[in-house]
């Protein structure tokens, strides 16, 4: 604001740099209302709104996505469990080899491998 007011052609400057950003935010997806923004010197409380419940919208989808992440990321752990618990109870009840177990369970025969290898000890 400092240097539209400051700038001997502020009007025009702030025309300029009024249609920009409110391009610019379109461009960006920005769900503000900016229609009636026409000045930055004169709507600039107006602008700082917008701007502030753009910045809350984006915080909010982006702790909403990272909880999503979490849920995916714990229900596919959960599912890595379930089958390797598969895996230990063949591999304790069954003469099945590596690789029949790690295609019943859903892992890899290096897991398999592995999952033996714990319980031998």
């Amino acid at each position: 604001m400092a240097i539209i007011q400051s700038d001997p052609n502020k009007d025009r400057t702030d025309r300029i740099i009024t249609r920009w950003l409110k391009r610019h935010l379109q461009r960006l997806g920005a769900e503000v209302h900016l229609d009636q923004l026409n000045s930055l010197v004169e709507d600039r409380d107006m602008l700082a709104e917008n701007l502030e419940n753009l910045v809350k919208k984006e915080r909010l989808e982006g702790m909403l996505a990272g909880r999503q992440e979490g849920r995916q990321e714990g229900r596919q752990e959960g599912e890595h469990m379930k089958a390797e618990q598969i895996a230990r109870n063949l591999i304790n009840r069954t003469e099945m080899d590596d690789q029949m177990i790690a295609e019943i369970a859903g892992l890899t025969v290096d897991e398999v491998s592995r999952l033996r290898s714990e319980i031998k000890h």
